[in-house]
């Protein structure tokens, strides 16, 4: 792994580990409004992109390269409510799609085909999570104000779990 691919790599461990705080400070933010199975959602949304950030750490460390990991940014720790939450995760999530995309630039113009075969999980991945938080936010404008049809949707989250893919 070239030097320029090690570099784009670290800062996409950096924004993945980002996006696991940003979830878990959405999760503290749900479970200030009482809303357990939103904040249950955004706590699998949080292990979700830990395993993101750790399978790039893992891939970097496979192919001798070098891990550093960077400072992580505070994420915001307030909103009013949970629209306003998946307005900003929807948002987040088409810039990961993004960033997830440079890197597969970078792959490209290196000639680097180990890691644009790697990252073609990742582009795959951000397909389902762009949909995912499309889907919720697409319900919660649906459903307004309906303060029983939040708690309804709140208890259907709350059934979600996290399963780590399997290594093909």
């Amino acid at each position: 792994m070239n030097k320029r691919m090690e570099d784009a790599f670290n800062k996409q461990i950096n924004a993945e580990l980002y996006s696991a705080y940003l979830y878990l400070s959405m999760s503290a933010c749900f479970e200030d409004m009482n809303l357990p199975g939103f904040a249950n959602w955004m706590r699998v949304q949080f292990q979700e992109e830990q395993f993101h950030g750790l399978k790039m750490f893992d891939f970097v460390n496979e192919r001798g390269g070098r891990v550093n990991l960077l400072p992580i940014e505070g994420p915001e720790t307030n909103w009013e409510t949970p629209l306003d939450i998946f307005e900003e995760v929807y948002k987040h999530e088409q810039h990961v799609t993004s960033l997830i995309n440079g890197l597969v630039t970078i792959a490209m113009e290196e000639s680097d085909y180990a890691s644009n075969n790697f990252l073609a999980w990742f582009v795959d991945e951000q397909v389902e999570e762009e949909a995912s938080a499309s889907e919720i936010l697409g319900q919660l404008k649906f459903i307004g104000d309906n303060k029983h049809a939040v708690l309804m949707m709140d208890r259907e989250l709350r059934t979600r779990v996290f399963n780590p893919p399997v290594k093909e």
